[in-house]
């Protein structure tokens, strides 16, 4: 509600703009002297000020704040307010604009600061998209290109190994020993290029790279790892889906090297415009409160959480381990409807 009234105020008119800052100090102006100069209502009308500097620029709301100025000016003197001598009444007024310009070049201020963060939040999420991109061009390039010229060179000692055994040659030992490096050396590739791009990049990669993490998981460690997913969760921004699984990727290293977990679940879940995921083991846990300096991994996991728009909590189970939940929101792609036969 908040972000539709924000971008419904950034599109409208200037025009309308000035028509609702107007009507706003002639409705503060109102109530300034219905209820009397006893009350003072002077912080109020900073709203019509604010409304110009955030939409408009600052010599609008300086325009404002001489308007304003003269409707407190009069519902002062309309209200019965009396000065003992002239230069009170002159001194209260210019007191009365000089807060209303030192408002405007606070707001001003913070209007420019916000606007900076969120130009760095930007520039951020590009960097990150960026950097993401090229690892998984680089993963791509390395399975199609170097995994498969090594496994052409396996193939061709497994050729030369057949060959040396029917000549009964003992070079046919270490042609095999040479064929299983080159084959294992393949492997090891194929899982680097896999490590720089997990996330398949379309709508429901994230869920496949998830399951697949919760089954190396269980393979590799001594840990029970699950994804419990009741739907499939589409994520549109491959960005959004490569963030989500790091952090799953984190959440289970922490879990397995600080927490002893043995029982790892992750719970995704999606409604129309939110994606959440919640990672929870039986591990020892984590201090509460949280340091302010917290571990490296920690820290990781709220900077990806943050970059996407996310919000991530980190809290104790009652039972015992750690509770790790991250949603954030997204907006689907008006060409892209999934569908059930997609997965399939």
């Amino acid at each position: 509600m908040k972000n539709r009234l924000m971008e419904f105020l950034e599109r409208q008119p200037k025009s309308w703009l000035w028509v609702e800052a107007i009507a706003l100090s002639f409705v503060v102006g109102w109530v300034d002297y219905v209820t009397s100069y006893e009350v003072s209502f002077v912080l109020f009308y900073s709203l019509p000020i604010l409304l110009m500097v955030w939409f408009a620029d600052r010599t609008s709301a300086v325009v404002v704040a001489l308007l304003c100025t003269i409707i407190w000016w009069w519902a002062d003197q309309a209200s019965g307010h009396l000065y003992t001598q002239g230069w009170h009444e002159v001194w209260q007024t210019l007191v009365g604009l000089a807060y209303f310009l030192l408002f405007i070049i606070g707001a001003t201020t913070a209007k420019a600061r916000i606007a900076l963060l969120e130009h760095s939040r930007r520039l951020e999420q590009e960097i990150i998209r960026i950097s993401e991109r090229e690892q998984r061009r680089i993963g791509q390039d390395l399975h199609d290109g170097l995994c498969q010229y090594y496994a052409a060179v396996g193939c061709a000692a497994g050729s030369l190994k057949c060959n040396l055994e029917k000549e009964g040659s003992a070079a046919a030992k270490t042609a095999a020993e040479l064929e299983e490096l080159i084959m294992k050396g393949v492997w090891e590739a194929r899982n680097v290029a896999r490590g720089l791009a997990p996330v398949e990049n379309d709508q429901w990669g994230l869920q496949f790279a998830l399951e697949e993490l919760a089954a190396n998981t269980s393979k590799l460690l001594d840990i029970h790892c699950r994804l419990i997913c009741d739907r499939a969760v589409f994520v549109f921004d491959g960005n959004c889906a490569t963030q989500l699984y790091r952090i799953a990727q984190e959440a289970i290293n922490n879990a397995n090297r600080h927490g002893k977990a043995t029982v790892v679940d992750i719970h995704l879940s999606s409604t129309e415009e939110k994606v959440v995921m919640v990672i929870e083991d039986n591990g020892c846990g984590l201090p509460q409160p949280l340091p302010r300096n917290g571990g490296m991994g920690l820290s990781i996991m709220q900077y990806r959480a943050r970059i996407i728009g996310g919000h991530l909590d980190i809290v104790p189970r009652p039972e015992g381990g750690t509770t790790i939940s991250i949603n954030f929101q997204q907006k689907e792609p008006n060409n892209t409807q999934p569908t059930h036969e997609a997965l399939n």
